[in-house]
């Protein structure tokens, strides 16, 4: 916690910054006992102390459409009938528990097509190893469920009910790229074992880099277990076991994934749980991720094949790029050695992390035009991503 903290202290010293992603909220622990913290780096600066915590193209979109789909409800952005949405969504959004015989965890999920298929972060069921039990609540009931498949670096994993019942409900997705800064949202899950609860807030910032455990700066470099996520920035409140929930807009569509938040560290290494800084992954990498590992159990990333490192010497922010991997798709573009990437698809870059965040959550062969600076001029560089799995 801060060295002082509330209204009586408006000179409060704090610490130094940090970001955790949310875990799982573990179901033999007190509410005080809820969250383990993995540090991580989200591009935050000032002096608050924060922590941000994980809780508890390509291949055939089809898999989240469903006819059963949570009905679309008719969108007035301005006064949002949010009675309406959560009556529409809250059964394609179900309450996970991992059991492993000491203890467990708690999650959330969104249930994605009729057969039973559910995306979560896979920091929520990350345990279930050997002899692990996964457990689905739908509309009070339990069902059994296995893991589809798992993506450490992206926080993505899916799992399939074993008996699902009939008429399922799932969601619709939305198209997260065209969310605005100011939209309103709506966040469904399963804080602190509390299924079905719904918050409300906007989205506060897109593209925001959220990164857990030591952030690479290989841009789209997948093996070494980093997470690292442009993320929705969104106020509605987000705590333990809400990983793995809904992000949905004014309609009830889907626009993200929640998976961690920022918090006030404290000394104990606890968390203070929803400060209104929350983060979720994008509906448009979720669905791409999602559909491969329902259809192989795995998932290809995204790959530019350079090295970069800040600029912190120059008035405009970017990833300075140190190494040119050979035969890579920023070799084919022309990329060199020197160049600092200042925009990725029409996005600002202003770190490393950042261009690594926005690259991966692009698709394999997809193009995109990157602006770089060059011996003092700027020029726009056309690419075709390539796999980083390859």
């Amino acid at each position: 916690m801060p060295a002082a903290y509330g209204p009586t202290a408006p000179n409060a010293s704090y610490g130094a910054p940090q970001v955790f992603a949310p875990r799982p909220a573990k179901r033999r622990a007190g509410i005080a006992g809820l969250l383990a913290v993995a540090v991580l780096s989200a591009g935050i600066g000032g002096g608050a102390a924060l922590t941000v915590d994980r809780w508890g193209g390509g291949t055939d979109s089809g898999t989240a459409a469903a006819s059963s789909s949570s009905q679309v409800v008719q969108a007035d952005p301005s006064n949002p009938n949010w009675a309406a949405v959560a009556s529409s969504v809250s059964d394609a959004v179900v309450a996970i528990q991992v059991s492993n015989g000491q203890g467990g965890d708690q999650g959330s999920g969104v249930i994605l097509d009729e057969q039973g298929h559910i995306v979560t972060n896979n920091h929520v069921i990350e345990g279930a190893g050997a002899g692990a039990q996964i457990a689905v609540l739908i509309n009070n009931q339990m069902f059994k469920a296995k893991v589809v498949g798992t993506d450490p670096s992206t926080d993505l994993a899916v799992i399939k009910i074993d008996s699902p019942p009939s008429g399922l409900k799932t969601v619709s997705f939305a198209d997260s790229s065209k969310l605005v800064v100011g939209e309103p949202v709506m966040a469904i899950g399963n804080p602190l074992g509390l299924s079905d609860t719904v918050t409300t807030g906007i989205v506060s910032a897109l593209n925001r880099p959220v990164t857990t455990k030591a952030a690479s700066t290989t841009v789209g470099d997948s093996s070494n277990g980093v997470v690292v996520t442009a993320a929705i920035q969104t106020s509605a409140a987000i705590n333990p076991g809400n990983s793995g929930g809904a992000l949905l807009n004014a309609s009830g569509e889907l626009v993200g994934i929640t998976s961690s938040i920022a918090s006030l560290s404290s000394g104990s290494g606890g968390q203070s749980g929803s400060i209104g800084i929350g983060f979720a992954i994008g509906s448009d990498q979720v669905r791409y991720i999602a559909d491969q590992l329902i259809a192989t159990g795995t998932a290809k990333h995204a790959q530019l094949g350079v090295s970069a490192r800040d600029v912190t010497d120059s008035a405009q922010l970017g990833a300075q790029v140190a190494e040119v991997v050979k035969g890579s798709a920023a070799a084919d573009a022309g990329i060199e050695v020197g160049d600092v990437i200042t925009a990725v698809g029409g996005v600002d870059v202003n770190s490393s992390e950042s261009l690594v965040a926005l690259i991966r959550s692009a698709e394999v062969g997809q193009q995109l035009e990157l602006s770089v600076q060059r011996g003092g001029a700027e020029k726009s560089v056309a690419v075709t991503l390539g796999s980083a799995d390859s």
